[in-house]
């Protein structure tokens, strides 16, 4: 037998959903104002400078990023056509590639973060405080 959730999980997972995108969408808003690319490649030059080589395999990426292998290939190939990433042969396989980010990805994340972190405040840290800020990031890491 099946167990519903509870009326209040059911509420706490739509606002969740809801807010998500929401703020989601606001934040991409602000960046395209400000004429900045979309989040999506603020997250992939992100996950790229986190290594200490700069440098993952796109499957690696795509598992980070949690996006679908076809729309990794397309992000992929946008931030390398515009000098954010190179495509890289992998030594141990030939017909794999490395994914590296340049010293323009590097400055665009740069770029990008003041508007990023303005929106963080503006939809976060003016609405709740630091305390239940912890607290939701305790109850999301446990999702």
């Amino acid at each position: 037998m099946i167990t519903r959730p509870s009326k209040i999980a059911v509420r706490a997972w739509a606002l969740l959903v809801k807010q998500g995108q929401q703020i989601l969408q606001s934040v991409e808003r602000d960046l395209k104002a400000a004429g900045l690319p979309p989040l999506s490649w603020y997250d992939a030059l992100l996950e790229l400078r986190r290594e200490e080589t700069g440098q993952l395999r796109p499957f690696e990426l795509e598992q980070r990023m949690l996006l679908a292998q076809y729309h990794m290939s397309r992000l992929i190939g946008r931030l390398a056509k515009a000098g954010y990433v190179e495509r890289l042969s992998y030594a141990q396989d030939r017909r794999g590639q490395i994914i590296g980010i340049t010293d323009a990805g590097r400055f665009l994340l740069t770029r990008m973060w003041p508007v990023y972190a303005d929106a963080i405040r503006r939809h976060l840290s003016e609405k709740i405080s630091d305390d239940e800020a912890a607290v939701l990031a305790r109850i999301l890491g446990k999702l």
